[in-house]
């Protein structure tokens, strides 16, 4: 089933089967990328807390850093995809990942270790927002597997690095956790070789890309919803994964278990992610799938606050489930705007303004748990956040098109609003034209 209002303009020459295979490889291998930095921290944040000699308001600073970072340095990625080729972008974003991770590893201090992780998060701020444009792009009638693929892929980097962190620290001696988080560059380095193989796009000028404002969007109601939706989904995803082994560690259960349960609900992710999307592009499922999400992670907040010590893998399941929020809000970006471009934009704005949003979360539990000596806290924000993500998905479960908010981007009117591109192959230049005709820069 296509999930494209509009299909591509005639003009716009379609790669061939091996150029889709190769992208869509490429696709795959940095997706599994792109949770490893933060996913390995979790399990053995009692260690790094330690090997630093921080706080827990400090370590709930390095917990809630990559939502920072993929607020910020996401923003950077439309304009950076105007001027150079996207594989080479995403190439160049995931070797300063590699980096990262490997000043992560081998940081004396709390500072440098901060300096790393915006380096390793760099790959990950880049590829959460181009990837939905180029699946736009590459895939328009094959939205929902390809986001489906990448968001399993996702869920499975995520897993393997929240399962074998805690081993991987514990085999490998004293200062073990610096293994557990740098040993994943290696597997960023991989996953460059086919974005440097990808072909530049035939056909791809400036005539074949409208380009649009981003902060257009600020007069989109469905916009500033789906930023908030996409938002709070992240809050409750960074909430589990920088602080649910903490948490259970706490509560009596050792190192290896709490990250084994932490890797339990990354796995229980992989299906659900490669599922929601299929259904999402459905409308009919869309409030249906929403109320389910929002189910599980009621029920499973509230069973891991009251009883963590009976069936921890029960709570932490449903919470996975939950967690397919991810992979329905990247499907719903697709389905919400017209075109690639206007999908590159929407993709921007929501995760950039999102992730500012799902930033507190982390961060306030640190410091809720550092001034109370307790987690209440925690799930006090993560239940209000559900609450508020009831009501975000509401609205973007409208079938409406940010396409249709912004005066100039409907392609029932001039596109007159015009001034940088995302995802364009080869680079291209763009001259601003103003409603009458003329140029705002002469």
């Amino acid at each position: 089933m296509s999930s494209t209002p509009d299909a591509p303009p005639a003009h716009r020459t379609q790669p061939g089967r091996r150029v889709l295979w190769l992208v869509a490889t490429a696709i795959v291998l940095t997706a599994l990328n792109l949770r490893t930095a933060v996913n390995s921290v979790g399990p053995v944040l009692e260690e790094l807390e330690n090997g630093l000699g921080i706080s827990s308001g400090a370590a709930g600073l390095i917990t809630t850093m990559p939502v920072l970072c993929f607020a910020v340095i996401g923003f950077a990625g439309p304009p950076l995809a105007a001027r150079y080729r996207d594989g080479h972008v995403l190439a160049g974003a995931l070797l300063a990942m590699a980096a990262g991770l490997v000043v992560r590893a081998v940081a004396g201090s709390f500072a440098l270790f901060l300096v790393g992780t915006v380096l390793a998060m760099v790959g990950g701020a880049l590829g959460n927002v181009l990837l939905p444009s180029l699946v736009k792009r590459y895939f328009p009638s094959r939205t929902g597997l390809l986001v489906g693929a990448y968001s399993a892929a996702m869920a499975v980097g995520g897993a393997i690095a929240s399962v074998s962190a805690a081993p991987l620290a514990e085999a490998t001696g004293a200062d073990g956790w610096r293994w557990a988080l740098g040993i994943w560059a290696a597997l960023a380095m991989v996953a460059v070789l086919p974005w440097l193989a990808v072909p530049a796009r035939p056909g791809s000028s400036r005539e074949s890309h409208a380009a649009v404002r981003m902060r257009s969007l600020a007069r989109s109601p469905m916009a500033i919803a789906m930023a908030l939706f996409f938002g709070l989904q992240a809050m409750q995803a960074y909430i589990v994964v920088g602080w649910s082994a903490q948490y259970l560690r706490d509560s009596g259960l050792s190192a290896a278990s709490a990250g084994l349960l932490l890797g339990l609900n990354t796995a229980v992710v992989i299906p659900i992610n490669a599922i929601a999307p299929a259904l999402t592009v459905r409308p009919h499922l869309q409030r249906p799938l929403l109320l389910t999400f929002m189910g599980c992670y009621v029920v499973g907040w509230l069973g891991l606050w009251q009883a963590p010590g009976t069936a921890p893998w029960l709570w932490m399941s449903l919470l996975a489930v939950g967690l397919g929020t991810f992979a329905m809000a990247l499907t719903l970006m697709g389905l919400r705007a017209r075109t690639p471009e206007t999908t590159a934009a929407l993709s921007t704005v929501a995760q950039g303004w999102g992730y500012l949003l799902a930033g507190v979360g982390p961060l306030l539990v640190g410091v809720l748990r550092g001034s109370s000596g307790g987690y209440t806290g925690m799930f006090v924000v993560a239940l209000v956040g559900v609450s508020g993500l009831t009501a975000t998905g509401w609205l973007v479960t409208r079938q409406r098109y940010v396409d249709d908010d912004v005066p100039g981007w409907s392609p029932a009117g001039p596109r007159d609003d015009v001034v940088e591109v995302a995802g364009t192959e080869p680079p291209v230049a763009v001259h601003v034209r103003e409603p009458g005709g003329g140029s705002p820069r002469g």
